[in-house]
């Protein structure tokens, strides 16, 4: 099987605003039909790169493609296919839910007839149809991203990209918006997003982390953890001594060996369902009792800081 193009890719970008430089040699490539998200904190470059594959600024140096042209060039064409939610709430306040979806189908060229259908259609799948008649101010922050989706998605584009879509909202609310989201590449979109939530990378299919404005790390959630970690992790309840954790050290499968808490070791190793057998039987034969031992799933705050501290290392 052929690899189909990427939907949308960045090459060496860089990117000041002033002396100071926002983007920094950036290279990703999107490849069509999955969730592909930019993790990083405020302020490592993430908008400004949605902002680069829209076309509303320019690359200082290097090469951004979408769609198989570069954005400054779109066509009508282009632009029909991509859905876009920027940070903030810019739809019309005193205009309705179901007003708002009616108004950006008709700016999308959605003909009367089939827009009633659509805007039903979408309002339902975000799960905003019994609010139609409510006012877009009066309506929930959460509900008020979900508007904002539902109007990206009036024109049933094949790009749909989504700056911080979960900013400020509980975190039931950023499940809900995460699920959507799922459901749409689902039926065949590419997604890509942006988020300032560390722990939301289990919810992508690609993860690039950024930091000041630079790829620190790329890869599927679990090979970041990999990446991050050196492996995997297995968590081992025993009160075991410090003599005795020789036994563990020992071992050709474990990479490394740390006492995380007065009756808790945490040992690295290239694969945790191969090791397990191994590391039970071998504090077993030596007598050690072993309370629990599990695979050890680190948080994505605890891969990226690990990520980024490497790089201040390096």
């Amino acid at each position: 099987m052929t690899t189909p193009p990427p939907v949308a890719s960045l090459v060496d970008v860089d990117k000041s605003f002033g002396n100071t430089k926002i983007i920094d040699s950036l290279s990703l490539d999107v490849v069509p039909g999955q969730i592909y998200g930019m993790i990083g904190p405020s302020g490592c470059g993430k908008t400004t790169t949605v902002r680069l594959l829209l076309g509303i600024l320019a690359p200082d140096e290097g090469r951004v493609q979408v769609l198989g042209t570069e954005p400054r060039n779109f066509s009508s064409r282009h632009r029909e296919q991509i859905g876009y939610t920027p940070q903030g709430f810019y739809l019309y306040p005193t205009l309705t839910v179901r007003e708002n979806a009616n108004f950006v189908a008709a700016l999308y060229g959605v003909g009367l007839f089939k827009r009633r259908k659509r805007v039903r259609e979408v309002l339902e799948f975000l799960e905003l149809w019994d609010a139609r008649k409510r006012l877009a101010r009066d309506i929930s922050g959460g509900m008020q991203r979900r508007l904002e989706l539902a109007c990206a998605l009036m024109h049933n584009p094949s790009l749909l990209i989504v700056d911080e879509p979960t900013a400020g909202l509980d975190p039931v609310l950023r499940e809900k918006i995460w699920s959507h989201l799922r459901a749409l590449c689902d039926r065949g979109a590419t997604v890509i997003v942006t988020t300032q939530y560390i722990d939301e990378a289990v919810y992508c299919d690609t993860v690039a982390v950024l930091n000041k404005g630079a790829l620190a790390a790329l890869g599927t959630p679990d090979e970041l953890r990999q990446q991050a970690l050196g492996g995997e992790a297995l968590e081992i309840d025993t009160p075991v001594t410090r003599e005795e954790m020789t036994v563990l050290w020992a071992l050709p499968e474990v990479h490394s060996v740390d006492q995380t808490g007065p009756h808790t070791v945490r040992v690295m190793v290239d694969s945790a369902a191969t090791a397990m057998p191994i590391v039970s039987r071998a504090l077993e034969e030596r007598g050690i009792q072993v309370e629990a031992l599990r695979p050890h799933v680190p948080t994505f705050d605890e891969v990226f800081m690990k990520i980024v501290g490497a790089e201040r290392e390096a």
